[in-house]
């Protein structure tokens, strides 16, 4: 059984050992990221679990992968959880509407480690998270994927996306193109 859980000090080895095997809970930035959450974690463990829960968006601004930076929205993180990091799911979201900034690729991303993709761990993942969507006011999340990426296409097909429509990702990340889901809540 998988359930989503707050990152806590408890399960802080599991997660940091997924990390030191390489994976990355950042589709975008991919090792970048890892080693900054390495880093984070040697620095200070208990900073770096609070960084991952920011609902009121007190954190830094966000840096897009060209450099640039960007005001932080409010949003947190969620550990995928089966008895040991199985990887990691967040939420973001702007307050008082369901609408995203034009640089914000989605309301919810996740990453699977790799040594257990194909069970059906973020299909699980996203339907816990969509509970969460509702929690904090949304009534609907927009969720997008690479068009070679066919198993992220049907982990949102079957928690009842829709496909919206094709677009081309802002330059800051490299303006390729993507497919956008929406999900009503």
């Amino acid at each position: 059984m998988i359930e989503i859980v707050k990152p806590a000090l408890e399960h802080l080895p599991s997660y940091k050992a997924a990390l030191e095997r390489g994976w990355s809970p950042d589709n975008v930035r991919l090792l970048e990221a890892t080693r900054e959450q390495l880093e984070a974690i040697e620095r200070d463990p208990v900073a770096f679990l609070a960084s991952l829960d920011d609902p009121q968006a007190k954190g830094p601004p966000i840096a897009l992968p060209d450099g640039t930076t960007v005001p932080r929205l409010p949003g947190f993180r969620r550990w995928i959880w089966d008895g040991e990091a199985a990887g990691s799911i967040g939420l973001r979201w702007q307050k008082g509407t369901s609408a995203l900034p034009p640089h914000v690729l989605g309301h919810i991303g996740y990453a699977v480690v790799p040594w257990k993709e194909g069970r059906g761990y973020a299909t699980e993942a996203l339907r816990l998270m969509l509970d969460e969507a509702r929690a904090v006011g949304l009534d609907h999340v927009e969720i997008t994927t690479d068009l070679d990426n066919p198993a992220s296409q049907k982990v949102i097909l079957a928690n009842g996306g829709i496909l919206v429509g094709r677009f081309a990702k802002v330059a800051a990340y490299g303006g390729a193109e993507s497919l956008r889901f929406r999900i009503d809540l």
